[in-house]
């Protein structure tokens, strides 16, 4: 459905048409110098640079809505690249979800998480993220310059910033602005704003380093309002968060249109698809942008791209443009790159659904840009910075990875500041099913498993994990062993149906972690709260040991035989069909299974030859199992003998593994 404000105008331009004969564009705000873009439409900038001006959207054929569409937002930046300088304007209509009166707004400023050492983003990350650290006097800063009312009435003395998370009176990265007037619930309200932005350098997703720029939460975005039942939220109202450490985001879905003004030798990746050529004028470059049904918007820009374009097509994906922006150090691997993400695309649409985008751009900053790597918007993703001339398979694991974010942060859209898992880990077990599928790469899961020295509760806020290590083993290692265990118990049948209808029933939604457990209890037909309650919103794994082995001879010497009591226990969480292998002297094993029916499990097993050891879960098929130590015994050794004889190895792989972690 077209709406409202663009009925309106397009039959206002029809009307001049027949009145007068010639294509006439009506600029939408006052003081509007240059003419809105909009999809086919607009005329060319005049030869002066323009002022910054929001452009209005025009679609021919507005496509039908998969979102609420909640927010749109017109903006209108400019790149000054020797001032490392975002200079931009907003204008932003927002409908109000709920039905409570709002009196307030509240805008996530991102870029003030870089504006001096005592944010709370700088405090609780040190400066870092992932291997990257914060260059030397590479802080930059965002400043809101203007805010108006439709009517022009000026409201920028009424902003006020808040940190609701820790009351850090250094934050500045949540902003509050009182209203002159309340808006009910079901109405809408239309702001305008100008805004500059001091880039960082790069080091934390967005920044500029030399030439290149990473544009990403870089605009005034508006926060959640939430409606009572959204996400299980009893009352409605803003769900409010500083930036933090580990934290990352959530949003509206809505309407993007944008103009981007750089250096007119730059060329721009950007959210969405451009609404028609760029246009050159007076040293600048101008390109339009246009997205909807995202909550987010991303750009990059610099001189040094080398841009590639190929169209695919397969079941669940009617016809994408994936667009390739390469430093040109990997110019050579243009092809590994559509590769993965063809591969990526092919498969994430046959598993959870079709990708309804017309387009999809990958970034490879350079090498001096890789904090801004390995990163996903709506309909744009970063590869690692161009680091090596020759890389292995991380190149396609990137790749792989945030294009599976495309489902679930972009179109499923958790809030990762409170559940983080649903993204990362959900992510993260469809990239590793992709990889093993398309390059035969099997996850050693139990040295993942390993590296969990401390697992918490996958419900619980973001900054909360404390480093970023903690946060990764958990948010991404630990929530994707639970899907994987899932899987275990239910079979890889099973498990893409569940995966499916939960994709599928929530795509759009913002769903929470009870929205998945229902999904995976309606699918079984069973309960499945007791494993939640352990793995989920608990903190546990599993801990299978061999407690002791005691046997007796039981023969003659003509006939030799012996019989041994094996006794294992659970220290962990519950755990089920636990296979277990006996020895014996003569080369023979037995294989048994513990369903995990109470807390503890004894064996009988008789032979002609003397039991040497036991061990539970011999091939490590128990993706939550991380303390494999005590799951071997031998006869005649005390289990903390046997522990100590393994400790040194399973520490050196949980170290080992841990290094590698992000």
């Amino acid at each position: 459905m077209v709406p409202p404000r663009i009925q309106v105008f397009l039959s206002s331009m029809l009307a001049l048409v027949m009145l007068a004969g010639a294509f006439l564009l009506i600029a939408r705000f006052s003081g509007t110098a240059d003419p809105a873009f909009g999809p086919e439409s607009g005329t060319a900038p005049s030869a002066v640079k323009a002022p910054l001006s929001p452009p209005k959207v025009q679609p021919d054929l507005p496509a039908p809505a998969l979102s609420n569409r909640l927010v749109e937002y017109h903006m209108d930046v400019r790149l000054t690249p020797e001032e490392n300088q975002l200079t931009g304007t907003q204008t932003l209509t927002w409908t109000h979800p709920g039905k409570k009166a709002v009196t307030e707004l509240y805008f996530h400023l991102y870029p003030n998480a870089f504006a001096s050492k005592d944010t709370t983003f700088m405090k609780e990350s040190g400066g870092r993220l992932r291997s990257d650290t914060m260059p030397q006097d590479g802080f930059g800063s965002m400043s809101i310059t203007e805010v108006k009312t439709t009517d022009g009435l000026s409201l920028l003395h009424r902003l006020q910033y808040v940190q609701p998370d820790d009351g850090n009176i250094n934050d500045q990265t949540l902003v509050k602005l009182r209203l002159p007037r309340p808006v009910k619930g079901g109405e809408s309200i239309t702001l305008h704003l100008g805004f500059q932005v001091e880039l960082p350098k790069i080091f934390a997703r967005m920044g500029s380093a030399g030439d290149f720029t990473m544009a990403g939460q870089w605009f005034p975005k508006l926060s959640v309002y939430e409606p009572a039942g959204t996400r299980g939220a009893s009352e409605e109202g803003w769900n409010l968060h500083q930036y933090h450490g580990n934290s990352e985001f959530y949003a509206d879905f809505g309407i993007y249109s944008v103009r981007i003004r750089v250096p007119e030798h730059y060329i721009v990746a950007a959210t969405g698809f451009p609404t028609k050529s760029a246009v050159t004028s007076d040293g600048e470059k101008i390109y339009q942008f246009y997205a909807d049904d995202v909550h987010d918007f991303a750009w990059a820009a610099s001189p040094d791209f080398i841009a590639a374009e190929e169209a695919f097509s397969a079941p669940g994906v009617p016809g994408v443009k994936i667009k390739l922006y390469l430093d040109p150090l990997h110019k050579h691997l243009k092809d590994r790159y559509f590769d993965a993400a063809k591969a990526a695309l092919k498969s994430y649409s046959k598993w959870y659904g079709t990708y309804p985008y017309s387009t999809l751009s990958i970034v490879v900053p350079p090498e001096e840009g890789n904090g801004a790597g390995g990163m996903e918007y709506p309909t744009l993703i970063t590869a690692f910075g161009a680091k090596d001339d020759s890389p292995g398979y991380e190149l396609e694991r990137t790749v792989i990875h945030e294009i599976g974010h495309q489902y679930f942060y972009g179109m499923i859209a958790s809030n990762e500041f409170e559940e983080a898992w649903l993204d990362e880990a959900f992510t993260s077990y469809a990239e590793e099913k992709v990889m093993e599928l398309e390059y035969g790469l099997t996850p050693n899961t139990a040295a993942q498993a390993a590296s969990i020295a401390k697992p918490s509760s996958l419900t619980q806020e973001a900054w909360k994990y404390g480093s970023h290590q903690h946060y990764a083993q958990n948010v991404y290692t630990r929530g994707k062993l639970v899907l994987q265990d899932i899987q275990r118990h239910v079979g890889a049948k099973t498990m893409e149906r569940i995966m499916k209808a939960y994709a599928q029933k929530y795509r759009f939604k913002h769903p929470t972690t009870a929205d998945f457990q229902q999904v995976v209890e309606q699918i079984t037909e069973s309960s499945w709260q007791s494993y939640f309650d352990h793995y989920v919103y608990g903190a546990q794994m599993m801990d299978v040991a061999v407690e002791s082995i005691e046997g007796a001879s039981t023969g003659t010497a003509d006939h030799p035989s012996y019989t041994t009591t094996v006794t294992l226990s659970s220290r962990g969480g519950p755990v089920h069909q636990v296979p277990v292998t006996f020895a014996f002297e003569n080369g023979e094993t037995i294989r048994r299974v513990w369903d995990g029916s109470g807390e503890a499990a004894r064996f009988k097993v008789t032979s002609s030859s003397p039991l040497i050891w036991a061990m539970a879960d011999p091939d490590y098929t128990m993706v939550l199992e991380n303390k494999h130590v005590n799951n071997y015994l031998k006869a005649g050794m005390e289990a903390k003998q046997v522990t100590r004889w393994n400790l040194s190895v399973t520490k050196l792989i949980e170290t080992l593994y841990g290094a590698l972690s992000w």
